[in-house]
């Protein structure tokens, strides 16, 4: 392993620091005094494992009001970017044309009843009529067979109650026709009814209004015109793309428990939001080779707006008793990383370790170092295997050195 400041090669020890012995002394063994550097110790924290990533917040929903009947808009009852609740009023538009056609709508019912009442009274009295063309034909019958009557006259009047069975039948079709007029009638009241509700808008969803897109004044088009877009911002989104490689280990966290999910303004302004992951795609998106998350998050506070990038942490699950030291304590040479592991009489040894994630200031060391090893965080550049040090600040000769604060 070669430090990139210097021309020789410190003997990295695999086996827990013992290559530090033999031609692995440094210069300073045979005489020099002792190499003035800082040192830490190596402490077991529980610490957790994020995946942080830029996202994009978006709204829970978004609705366009729309125009569901058309006329002059007489009221806006909202100012642009008020929060507003469902079924709050926002539009008026003018009813007087309908209430015209329903004032024409309730004349047509009433006539139409009118008309039904009139067929029905037609029907009672030619059933009467009826009944007594039937009875007088069915007399006139016996008679003629008991040579009373004349034949003839029994048939006119068999005739005539035949007749008035075909009045029946046209009296019963006009109640029909009479009824299906009331039911049209009725129909068209109920529609137009409809199209009057349709004159009051009304927020459909609690969110943030946009821009109003139509003013007092216009005349606006049945499902056609839009009037205004409603944001519903409690909760919100916020979605986010994370490597594919991450998926297997988002996939196994995600089954046990929730995910938690942290959202921050990206100049580090405001507090951090806090969600939880709710979706996961269901295809990685090949030309980056990234899958899309979103978190939902509660946003009572309306920190959070649509459209905004924030900084995003998904905290996958946290490692206790892991072994962490400050980041400049990891050196990296060709074999790979290291750390000088400072020993109790106060010579150094190389270590190669394993990093795990960075924590902040911090390092993640998931083989190679103990808890309680004290590691040199500075002056690594004047250091061989073997070396003594003199902690900066520490009189000489005091035993082994003392962790910096």
């Amino acid at each position: 392993m070669c430090l990139a400041s210097c021309g020789s090669s410190p003997d990295v020890a695999g086996d827990g620091g013992k290559g530090g012995k033999g031609k692995g002394k440094g210069k300073n063994a045979g005489g020099a005094g002792p190499v003035p550097v800082e040192i830490a110790d190596a402490v077991l924290k529980s610490v957790p494992v994020d995946i942080t990533v830029v996202g994009n917040v978006e709204a829970y929903s978004v609705v366009t009001v729309r125009a569901q009947t058309g006329g002059m808009l007489n009221e806006v009852r909202f100012a642009e970017g008020d929060y507003v609740k469902k079924g709050d009023l926002l539009f008026v538009i003018d009813p007087k044309p309908l209430e015209g056609q329903m004032n024409s709508a309730r004349a047509n019912i009433q006539k139409s009843t009118a008309l039904l009442k009139q067929a029905q009274a037609q029907l009672a009295r030619d059933t009467a009529s009826a009944n007594y063309t039937r009875d007088q034909a069915e007399r006139y019958q016996k008679g003629v067979a008991e040579g009373v009557f004349a034949k003839e006259q029994g048939e006119q009047l068999k005739s005539a109650a035949a007749a008035q069975m075909q009045v029946l039948e046209a009296d019963r079709a006009s109640i029909s026709s009479a009824e299906a007029q009331i039911s049209a009638d009725q129909s068209a009241i109920n529609n137009l009814n409809i199209q009057l509700g349709y004159t009051t808008v009304k927020a459909t969803q609690d969110g943030r209004t946009g821009n109003i897109l139509q003013k007092a004044g216009n005349i606006v088009t049945a499902n056609t015109t839009d009037l205004a877009t409603i944001y519903q911002v409690e909760p919100i989104y916020v979605s986010f793309a994370v490597p594919e490689a991450r998926l297997a280990d988002i996939k196994r966290y995600s089954e046990a428990s929730k995910l938690v999910v942290t959202a921050r303004a990206q100049d580090g302004s405001g507090s951090i939001e806090t969600g939880e992951l709710t979706f996961i795609d269901n295809t990685v998106d090949t030309s980056t080779g990234t899958i899309k998350l979103k978190g939902t998050f509660p946003n009572k506070q309306h920190r959070l707006w649509p459209g905004q990038f924030v900084n995003v942490g998904l905290r996958l699950t946290t490692r206790n008793n892991a072994v962490v030291v400050p980041n400049q304590a990891v050196q990296t040479g060709q074999d790979g990383t290291y750390v000088y592991v400072v020993g109790e009489d106060r010579a150094v040894s190389v270590r190669a370790v394993k990093t795990g994630p960075r924590i902040d200031q911090d390092m993640v060391i998931d083989e190679g170092l103990k808890g309680g090893e004290t590691v040199v965080t500075e002056g690594q550049l004047r250091l061989q295997p073997g070396s003594k040090v003199q902690v900066r600040g520490q009189q000489t000769g005091e035993g082994r050195p003392r962790s910096s604060p």
